[in-house]
């Protein structure tokens, strides 16, 4: 693990070391990972890391949450801790999201998408390291007690991978992503809402139609409303060249297209 920093036009990555308290963290492969902290005004962030491929080629369905109890002399000391989850847990995956969204006060950690290898009793020799996408449903957990609740979604009937998704208070935006079943890059935009109630959250779903269809994207916010996405795949040859700005406003989600850096020879003609 490394922190970045850019100084002065310049990436420097500075190593990061673990407290002898923490948990082994594998190296993984397309985890879901966000950040979050204890309250909004709070300076001190945590993040969660779920799922991935780890080295020998099986899939997590860990929670860990990394926190930075100290920075001592400019040297960079994690936590790594391991959350037990009781309930409806999230069968193991990769290629998903994870957020945290608050409502009335509380929060929750939202966990959707991603692929999984054929379940156990459905392998077959020829196909035994075949992967499906995981069905779409949404999982809440309490991150106090790791309980976590299962929820279908009627206006989501296909499991969708490597997507990019932005989460902005109450509400996650599932924007693109891959669906193996129809092998269909959707330009719909899944507006998901999550209402913490007391008892049982209420969630909902509302269908935008957006003129982009991709997967394998990155992106970053910008600001507190703004957010850029690059890079990425238009289809299983096309790779998507183009950048975009994502703005949020009065809970309403618009994209517009930004001005693409001139890129390198590398990124154009590799093939990842």
């Amino acid at each position: 693990v490394f922190l970045v920093d850019l100084k002065n036009g310049e990436l420097k990555l500075r190593p990061v070391s673990f407290t002898n308290e923490s948990c082994y963290l594998p190296p993984l492969r397309h985890p879901a990972v966000t950040s979050f902290s204890d309250n909004l005004d709070s300076e001190s962030i945590q993040y969660l890391v779920h799922g991935g491929k780890t080295p020998n080629n099986e899939v997590s369905q860990k929670l860990y949450i990394i926190s930075m109890p100290s920075s001592v002399n400019k040297k960079i000391t994690l936590c790594c801790s391991e959350k037990d989850l009781v309930g409806d847990i999230p069968e193991a995956r990769y290629g998903h999201s994870i957020h945290v969204v608050h409502s009335r006060g509380k929060k929750a950690v939202m966990i959707f998408g991603g692929r999984s290898y054929v379940p156990l009793h459905l392998r077959t020799t020829e196909k035994w390291n075949s992967v499906v996408d995981c069905q779409p449903f949404v999982y809440l957990i309490d991150l106090q007690f790791g309980c976590s609740t299962m929820h279908a979604i009627k206006e989501i009937q296909d499991g969708v991978s490597f997507h990019v998704s932005i989460s902005h208070n109450d509400t996650v935006y599932i924007i693109g992503g891959h669906s193996l079943e129809n092998n269909l890059r959707s330009p719909n935009v899944y507006k998901i809402n999550v209402d913490l109630l007391l008892g049982s959250p209420a969630i909902t779903c509302n269908v935008l139609q957006c003129r982009l269809s991709f997967s394998s994207s990155i992106v970053t916010s910008t600001g507190p409303d703004e957010f850029f996405i690059v890079g990425g795949y238009e289809s299983d040859s096309q790779k998507k060249m183009t950048c975009h700005k994502v703005l949020i406003s009065n809970n309403n989600i618009e994209f517009e297209d930004v001005e693409t850096p001139e890129w390198t020879g590398e990124i154009k003609h590799s093939k990842t």
